[in-house]
């Protein structure tokens, strides 16, 4: 199945030739030459990958960047013109993945598209997790017993993230509540119990979140 990409670049003379390139190794290009337009266009489609130039009208690349990952976790790989070591760092700040300094070989745009995807499809694979019938996918903020949706809170899907994600780690208290942080002011020691009862009980599953005795609450997958 072809991969869909956006390009984002004001030079219209770009698109077709690249289009027509990516084509060759499974990559569905399509493009935008106004930033605003292709921040909307990200809001109602899928893509796999941006790949967004620095110089823009309206807006500039770097603050393009950082309104896209304010919606998404999406791939983005920016285009520099000059190469310039201050541009890299400013857009490797802003949440971009990847960069390439204009003017480009097709063939090393394309070597450093697969390279974020497959480091992307890692990092997505990691934070996928399936007990029996449960599912957890942290990257969807998705939770499923038998293919229905769970109704978690956000206190709770951070509550199993943090835990999921470090399962070696026991947690106190107040190493729970100082992550939980800025989620509910209200959360104090005993609510963690609280919270923690709560989960059990919608993941169906107890024994995923285990009680360490004086020292806090630990997620155990068997």
């Amino acid at each position: 199945m072809a991969r869909s990409l956006l390009l984002i670049d004001d030079d219209e003379g770009l698109a077709k030739p690249l289009r027509e390139y990516l084509a060759l190794f499974d990559f569905q290009l399509e493009s935008e030459v106004n930033p605003l337009d292709a921040i909307d266009r990200i809001q109602r489609e899928s893509y796999d990958l941006i790949i967004l130039d620095v110089m823009l009208p309206q807006i500039d690349g770097f603050e393009t960047c950082r309104r896209i990952r304010n919606l998404s976790d999406i791939p983005v790989i920016m285009l520099t013109a000059r190469g310039e070591v201050m541009d890299r760092v400013v857009g490797l700040e802003m949440g971009a993945d990847d960069y390439l300094p204009k003017p480009f070989e097709p063939r090393e745009l394309v070597a450093r598209i697969q390279n974020v995807l497959k480091r992307s499809q890692h990092v997505q694979t990691q934070h996928v997790y399936e007990i029996d019938d449960l599912l957890i996918d942290l990257n969807r903020k998705l939770v499923e017993i038998n293919g229905k949706a769970v109704d978690v809170t956000g206190q709770e899907f951070e509550l199993m993230s943090l835990l999921i994600q470090h399962q070696d780690k026991v947690f106190s208290r107040d190493e729970i509540m100082q992550a939980l942080k800025g989620i509910d002011a209200d959360v104090y020691s005993r609510a963690i119990d609280v919270l923690v009862s709560r989960l059990r009980l919608k993941l169906q599953r107890s024994e995923l979140i285990r009680t360490v005795r004086g020292a806090g609450y630990q997620f155990v997958i068997r």
